[in-house]
């Protein structure tokens, strides 16, 4: 049986991800101290190789951060983050440290997120991405390097106007952090018709675009909430009347302009049937999901986009992982 340990830390640094190497190191000495896995059982939790395993493991006694129990400020973080795993099926959550409850995460969420997905892009790779202040917030986070083979495709049409949240611009910015081909919807995210939609898809080859999507390793997504400070809302893409009608018929906000109840369904509403965007049911089929969200706005959508995304990935901050597992309406 292995022992507690403890994870000790300068207590003068700062709470950041300056050392790639800590958070893992950590996550795994975790898993096999206090949750009692093996070590092949940590590095296949973790995604890396035993000798690597091993090699953390040593350090970690090494550096003195293995003791007798976990004493980290990473500590309580990769207890919500196992605790996330647990509750909502996913294998792999992060979450970054975060004190206020009340304050705005997203330069936190942005930056453990643009580590994350530094480190999943590589040669070959088909990347489909949402859009979002979060998202565009990751990018100066991101390692950009010249990778080939690599495409980006929009997982939603633009915004007319020219904002600077916009699906298109952050597409062709993240594209160009690899000098990737970049795939955009040229079409609205929401036309005046269900009718516009359908004619756009089935006849001027926008269909396309998503059948090449559906089958892409990775989709990095946000979510918005249904509150009037949403990215949405704010810049004016979905109207105050559309916002009222959609909080009416049970939307607690939406992905990709998929508007989305508390059950993780989408809503009956006239907004879902002229947004063109990729549809929750051929989104769930990508096979590497990761959804970078949170905020004190965004609790209830985030429940509903786990349930209805099933991410394989979850990046997220520490007071709303908090609050993600209390009990629903809590």
């Amino acid at each position: 049986m292995n022992q507690p340990v403890d994870i000790i830390q300068d207590p003068g640094r700062e709470r950041a991800f300056s050392d790639p190497h800590e958070q893992t190191r950590i996550r795994a000495a975790w898993l096999y101290h206090v949750e009692g896995m093996t070590q092949s059982e940590v590095a296949k939790a973790l995604g890396v190789n035993r000798i690597m395993i091993t090699r953390l493991l040593s350090e970690a006694r090494k550096r003195g951060e293995v003791v007798v129990r976990i004493k980290s400020e990473f500590a309580p973080l990769v207890e919500l983050e196992r605790k996330l795993e647990h509750r909502f099926g996913m294998k792999r959550a992060i979450v970054a440290p975060f004190s206020d409850p009340i304050a705005d995460p997203t330069k936190t969420i942005a930056a453990a997120a643009g580590e994350h997905v530094s480190s999943l892009m590589d040669h070959n790779l088909t990347v489909g991405v949402g859009w979002g202040r979060t998202m565009h917030t990751m990018l100066p986070f991101i390692e950009g390097k010249p990778l080939n083979g690599v495409r980006v495709i929009s997982l939603l049409g633009g915004i007319a106007q020219a904002r600077r949240f916009n699906p298109a611009e952050f597409a062709w910015q993240f594209a160009e952090l690899f000098d990737a081909e970049g795939y955009l919807v040229p079409a609205p995210a929401i036309v005046d018709s269900a009718e516009t939609k359908h004619t756009l898809l089935e006849h001027c080859g926008l269909d396309q675009i998503f059948d090449l999507a559906e089958n892409c390793d990775v989709a990095l997504l946000s979510c918005g909430g249904i509150s009037s400070l949403t990215t949405s809302y704010r810049l004016g893409h979905v109207s105050e009347t559309e916002r009222g009608s959609l909080k009416e018929v049970g939307a607690v906000g939406d992905i990709l302009y998929n508007f989305l109840g508390i059950d993780g369904n989408r809503v009956d509403h006239p907004v879902n049937d002229r947004s063109v965007c990729m549809p929750i049911e051929r989104l769930t089929r990508v096979n590497n999901k990761v959804l970078i969200s949170g905020g004190p706005e965004k609790t209830d959508v985030l429940r509903a986009s786990i349930l209805a995304l099933k991410p394989t990935t979850f990046i997220t901050d520490e007071q709303t992982a908090i609050r993600l597992l209390l009990p629903a309406g809590s």
